[in-house]
């Protein structure tokens, strides 16, 4: 039986991702998962059930966008459809006055994102892009290192994210419709994680001085590998690879005057962090998930909702906006348009 203090969480989009936030929200205390909806009916109820638990009934499954919308027990909806149809959806859940953790990224230029972020405003309703990295325990030692200069002062950071994966273009990760290619899927974490590297040095990122890429294309016309260089003010320089037609260490380091950092595994969900100084043994710091890495992200939107938030300070919309808006130079520069801009 769910009481009144529990936190109602509807979910649009059931796909594969929808199921690490539903893991989590049903293993957070004070949360449940109350409605789903998906484009598949069948597809929806089938993951409806596969989350019910504990003798609890399984979530509803809304036959429509609008039902979900007007369930008044709903206090947060989750969305997780492709990138291209995030923007609709956000705005169709700011209208009804439902808060919004919609994943990454927000939306697919920066044009949907100022447009959405003001109406949030407006409607004084909360609004939060789903970057659960920021989140993670970690990155709360990465910050304090840098923080307190342990490093010294930051002066290049390099990241890789790339998994193979075969090429079909009516998938979400290649199709143009969809807004697929590697920088909107994987990219956006190299372009976060710089930019919040250097948020927690500096307390603000500056807008970079020069964004350059070079891209390998898929038959498609949407970007399969993108190889970028970042110039910020005072000659930090951030080179990324982001890519879905190869591998490598998907590892963060990020070099500073006395030392460097390490996120060696899978920096976008690192459990373990290094830091390394001339003539010191490593400091490294084991930092498992809670739950599966999610808990985080969920239980910010939450405590933001409850105190009546229409952004997170944590993950702010003016963070969301610089990081559409580098994501938007980096595909004009490498020429990849979509067909519905």
């Amino acid at each position: 039986m769910q009481h009144d203090t529990d936190f109602a969480w509807a979910l649009i989009g059931p796909g594969n991702i929808a199921h690490r936030f539903a893991d989590a929200v049903h293993r957070l205390p004070g949360t449940w998962l109350r409605s789903v909806h998906g484009r598949d009916a069948a597809r929806a109820g089938a993951f409806a059930q596969h989350w019910c638990r504990d003798g609890q009934p399984a979530p509803s499954v809304a036959p429509s966008l609008q039902a979900l919308l007007a369930d008044e027990r709903i206090d947060g909806v989750y969305i997780a459809t492709p990138h291209a149809s995030h923007a609709d959806c956000i705005r169709a859940c700011l209208e009804a006055g439902k808060p919004v953790l919609c994943e990454k990224p927000l939306v697919t230029h920066l044009a949907a994102a100022q447009a959405l972020t003001a109406l949030a405003h407006e409607r004084g309703v909360f609004l939060m892009e789903a970057l659960w990295t920021r989140f993670l325990p970690a990155y709360a030692a990465v910050r304090q290192w840098l923080a307190s200069g342990a490093i010294g002062a930051v002066q290049s950071i390099q990241s890789s994210f790339c998994f193979a994966a075969s090429f079909d273009p009516r998938s979400r990760i290649f199709a143009p419709e969809l807004a697929g290619g590697a920088l909107l899927d994987i990219g956006i974490y190299n372009v976060a994680i710089t930019r919040w590297v250097l948020e927690s040095q500096r307390g603000r990122c500056p807008s970079p001085d020069r964004i350059s890429a070079k891209a390998v294309l898929a038959p498609s016309g949407v970007d399969q590998r993108v190889a970028a260089t970042l110039a910020f003010p005072g000659g930090v320089v951030s080179q990324f690879v982001c890519a879905v037609d190869g591998h490598a260490d998907n590892a963060l380091r990020i070099h500073g005057e006395r030392g460097h950092i390490e996120l060696p595994r899978h920096f976008w969900e690192a459990t373990e962090a290094r830091l390394c100084r001339s003539g010191q043994a490593p400091e490294v710091v084991q930092a498992p998930f809670r739950i599966n890495g999610f808990e985080g992200q969920i239980e910010e939107a939450m405590r933001c909702v409850r105190g009546g938030l229409i952004e997170s300070p944590q993950m702010p919309h003016a963070e969301s906006l610089a990081i559409v808006a580098c994501l938007d130079e980096l595909r004009r520069a490498v020429g990849v348009r979509y067909p519905f801009e």
